[in-house]
């Protein structure tokens, strides 16, 4: 992954994008284990919809910027199993500052839950960051 990784990271350092991405990431492997097992097609074709949509809607909403699967979706992909893995195991933390990757906090004007655009009723979480570690 060589010079993609510190890239792939910097593109995730909101803890809710981080969240959303390895939810997505292990959801996805679930249908697509259980598919397997089960022989569904049904969940083989969720497992995609499942992953891209998590990750997706943590680059487009949360983090506002483009996923890196346009640019190297092989790669990206890559990245976020090795992300999950390390959130789940508590170490990505460690691994964004390693590469000198600031961890962003949430969004400061994130878009409004409501239809009324009444900022109030969406409480944002205090600082910190959810990366397992």
């Amino acid at each position: 992954m060589g010079e993609f990784w510190p890239e792939y990271l910097a593109e995730h350092r909101n803890p809710v994008n981080r969240a959303l991405h390895v939810t997505g990431t292990v959801l996805a492997t679930g249908l697509l284990v259980g598919g397997v097992v089960l022989w569904d097609w049904r969940l083989l074709a969720a497992a995609p919809v499942a992953g891209y949509g998590f990750a997706w809607v943590g680059h487009f909403v949360v983090e506002r910027n483009r996923p890196k699967t346009f640019e190297a979706p092989f790669k990206s992909l890559a990245g976020d199993f090795r992300m999950a893995g390390l959130a789940l195991c508590g170490r990505l933390g460690r691994e964004m500052e390693r590469h000198g990757v600031a961890d962003s906090g949430p969004h400061p004007d994130p878009p409004p839950l409501s239809g009324r655009g009444d900022k109030s009723s969406s409480p944002r979480p205090a600082g910190g960051g959810w990366e397992g570690g």
